[in-house]
C-alpha cells in the first residue's frame, strides 16, 4: 500500500491487454525527483575535419579556455590567411561550452550559422575562415574521436560526401563486379562553371558555401545506391549502378537543372551557379581507369562548348 507522503510522487495506469488480459502497470515519477544530469565527467575536444591539419585534436577543460586564430601562439593555431589572428575562443559558462567570436574579420560559424556568442551541442561543426572544427563531448569522447578519424579516411570533411579516396575505391569494386556479373554501370563527372570567378568575386569563403550547398542540394535528390564524391576542388563524380547511358543523361540533365533553377547564397549575397556534366557508360574493355577517363573527356567537351550542358 503506497503511504499518503508518495501519492504526490507516484501515479499508476494500469492498461488491459486485449490479447492476454495482462495488466501493465506504468509508473510516474514526480519531476522533482528525477535528478539532474550530471555533467562533471563529461568530456570534450575539438577536432579539425576540414583544413590544414586534418584530424588534429585538442582537449578542451573546464578552468581553461581554447582560443583559435592565426597567431602561433593561440591554443589551435590555423595557418590560414582567412582565419583572424585572435580568432574565437572556446570556454566553459553556465554548464555548456560556448563558441565566442572575437571580432573576427570572416566571422565565426556554428552549422553554418554566423555567431557571437553559441552554445554548442555533441556533433556541432565550427567554421573558422576555411577551417572546419567538430566539438566532441560526451562520456567517451575517445571513441568518438577515433570514430570520427575514421570517417575523415571516407568522407570529404568540407561537403559530408564521399572523398576522392573512397569514390576511386568503390569504381574499381563496381567496375570489377558489373563485369563479371554483367551488370549495368554509368559514370557522372560534373564540376561548377567558372568557379575561380565565383571565389575571385565573392571570397573563397563564400566559395566553400557554394559547395557545401551544392552537395547538400544533389545528396537529397539521387537515389540511397548512388555514390556520390568530391573528386577535385570543384570536381563531383556520382556512380550509377544498373544504369544504362540513356538513364544516365537523363540523371545529368535533372542535376543540371536543378543547380541552375536553386539559389545559392553567403551572407544574404545571391550567388548564380551552373554546372557542366559528362556521362559515360561501362563497356566490356572498359576498367576503371578507362571509364574515368570517357566520363572527363566528356566533361571537358560540355565545357568547351559553351558551360551549362550535358555531353556523353
Amino acid at each position: 500500500m503506497i503511504s499518503r507522503c508518495n501519492l504526490h510522487r507516484v501515479s499508476r495506469i494500469v492498461s488491459r491487454r486485449a490479447e492476454d488480459d495482462e495488466r501493465t502497470v506504468v509508473t510516474v515519477l514526480n519531476p522533482a525527483s528525477v535528478p539532474k544530469r550530471d555533467t562533471s565527467q563529461r568530456e570534450a575536444c575539438l577536432v579539425m575535419i576540414y583544413g590544414p591539419e586534418l584530424g588534429r585534436r585538442v582537449a578542451l577543460g573546464r578552468n581553461d579556455a581554447v582560443e583559435i586564430g592565426r597567431q602561433p601562439n593561440c591554443d589551435f593555431p590555423i595557418d590560414q590567411e582567412s582565419v583572424s589572428r585572435r580568432h574565437a575562443r572556446i570556454v566553459w559558462s553556465d554548464d555548456s561550452w560556448h563558441a565566442i567570436d572575437l571580432g573576427s574579420t570572416n566571422g565565426t560559424y556554428v552549422n553554418d550559422e554566423t555567431v557571437t556568442d553559441r552554445p554548442l551541442r555533441d556533433g556541432d561543426q565550427i567554421k573558422i575562415g576555411r577551417a572546419i572544427l567538430k566539438f566532441l563531448e560526451g562520456g567517451s569522447v575517445e571513441t568518438s574521436y577515433h570514430e570520427e578519424i575514421y570517417r575523415l579516411m571516407t568522407y570529404d570533411g568540407l561537403t559530408g560526401i564521399h572523398n576522392k579516396r573512397f569514390f576511386h575505391e568503390t569504381l574499381e569494386r563496381e567496375v570489377s563486379r558489373c563485369k563479371r556479373y554483367a551488370r549495368l554501370l554509368s559514370l557522372m563527372l560534373f564540376d561548377i562553371d567558372l568557379f575561380k570567378s565565383v571565389n575571385d568575386t565573392y571570397g573563397h569563403i563564400a566559395g566553400d558555401a557554394v559547395l557545401r550547398q551544392l552537395a547538400s542540394l544533389v545528396r537529397v535528390n539521387i537515389r540511397r545506391e548512388d555514390i556520390f564524391a568530391r573528386v577535385g576542388g570543384e570536381e563531383f563524380a556520382l556512380i550509377l549502378p544498373e544504369t544504362s547511358g540513356r538513364e544516365a543523361s537523363a540523371v545529368a540533365e535533372k542535376v543540371r537543372k536543378l543547380v541552375e533553377t536553386s539559389e545559392f547564397s553567403f551572407d544574404t549575397v545571391s550567388i548564380p551557379v551552373t554546372v557542366s556534366l559528362g556521362v559515360t557508360s561501362l563497356e566490356a574493355t572498359d576498367s576503371a581507369d578507362s571509364l574515368f577517363a570517357k566520363a572527363d573527356a566528356n566533361l571537358y567537351r560540355a565545357k568547351q562548348s559553351g558551360r551549362n550542358r550535358v555531353c556523353g
